[in-house]
């Protein structure tokens, strides 16, 4: 079977990369435990920190896994069954804090929001002063294509004086991320997202309170130790063999987007974003949310096409691959991404087609 023959990806992840990129994939993977690697590693270090406006001191360590190893990572090097967390639910993303919470047992209480709908301070007035400790979002809930007010959430923990983890998975390059104003102890981010280099690496980065906390702690797991990690950071290595050509291509691509200015990355998704969002608006569909983040458009079918048809349909007749939802959303929701290499001229395709599936009566 050829998995490649679909050229065009609206995927929300992996996502395209462009070809400068892409050929350091093709690279021979080289020996990691060297100072030359230790090097790109370090660099690697500062220039993610420099792109999330990162505080003084703050460190950050890459993980060999996908987004949910850095989620997993921050919940149990920076919590544990002493402490009750405040998590947003409003998608298949929050559920999935909720889930790691569950399994490690450590108390938790979800903030359950309907699909599509924002975070607001009516929803927060309930847990003012309520015996929180920390606070777990998914800056973009990916699943739902919604992006929660960040400043309306920082100012809330500073008032409870909770520990602030962001998930940036899906919104990091694609939307601002300031670390050091919303004064978030974890930042999370993947390698496929709108970084666009090939999947396997997560990382996390973490503010001087949290690399103090994480160093006073004892370790509760094994390949998620984020101490082991840090200690290993200091000279530029992993813990463990790590997806070695994947951070060398991260390497290739912060350089790229560092020439340019990370802010230049976000306004071309945004740009994308406004592009597909104007041309849109003529076909049997309506914006899922009144909050989009830049990455992602969710759209509603309002056509007795199935959702999830509409996705097989694209990719087998005119192959092109938008993003499916699952679950109770699988009929009603697809999603069309706009981070990674993308050009105006591939939603022109995506609206050529669907302009020729309304001609044939299918949508």
């Amino acid at each position: 079977m050829d998995i490649q023959k679909h050229h065009i990806n609206f995927a929300v992840g992996p996502v395209p990369i462009e070809e400068e990129v892409a050929a350091v994939g093709g690279d021979v993977i080289p020996y990691f435990r060297t100072a030359d690697f230790s090097a790109l590693m370090q660099e690697n270090e500062a220039l993610i920190l420099e792109a999330m406006h990162a505080p003084e001191k703050a460190r950050a360590v890459f993980l060999t896994g996908s987004g949910t190893a850095a989620m997993e990572a921050a919940v149990v090097n920076l919590f544990t069954k002493d402490d009750r967390l405040l998590i947003v639910k409003g998608g298949s993303f929050g559920q999935r804090f909720c889930e790691i919470a569950s399994v490690w047992g450590i108390p938790y209480e979800a903030i359950a929001l309907p699909n599509g709908k924002g975070l607001t301070q009516e929803e927060l007035a309930p847990y003012e002063n309520a015996g929180f400790t920390g606070f777990l979002v998914n800056m973009g809930e990916t699943s739902t294509g919604v992006l929660y007010d960040m400043p309306l959430i920082a100012d809330f923990c500073r008032r409870n004086r909770l520990s602030l983890v962001v998930d940036a998975i899906s919104t990091f390059l694609a939307d601002p991320v300031d670390m050091a104003a919303w004064g978030a102890d974890a930042v999370l981010t993947g390698s496929q997202k709108a970084l666009a280099t090939a999947p396997g690496v997560s990382l996390v980065a973490l503010s001087s309170r949290a690399v103090e906390h994480i160093y006073r702690g004892t370790p509760c797991c094994y390949y998620l130790d984020l101490k082991a990690a840090l200690v290993n950071a200091e000279r530029g290595q992993t813990p463990f063999t790590p997806a070695v050509g994947t951070l060398i291509q991260i390497n290739k691509r912060l350089n790229l987007l560092k020439e340019k200015g990370f802010d230049a990355a976000i306004a071309q998704t945004k740009a994308h974003a406004g592009y597909f969002r104007r041309g849109i608006a003529r076909y049997p569909f309506t914006v899922a949310t009144d909050s989009p983040q830049n990455g992602v458009t969710p759209l509603l079918m309002q056509s007795a096409l199935s959702a999830h048809t509409l996705f097989e349909v694209l990719k087998e007749e005119y192959g092109i691959i938008v993003c499916p939802n699952g679950g109770a959303l699988r009929d009603t929701m697809f999603r069309v991404g706009h981070i990674g290499y993308h050009t105006e001229a591939e939603y022109d395709k995506l609206f050529a087609a669907f302009d020729d599936l309304i001609a044939r009566g299918i949508l």
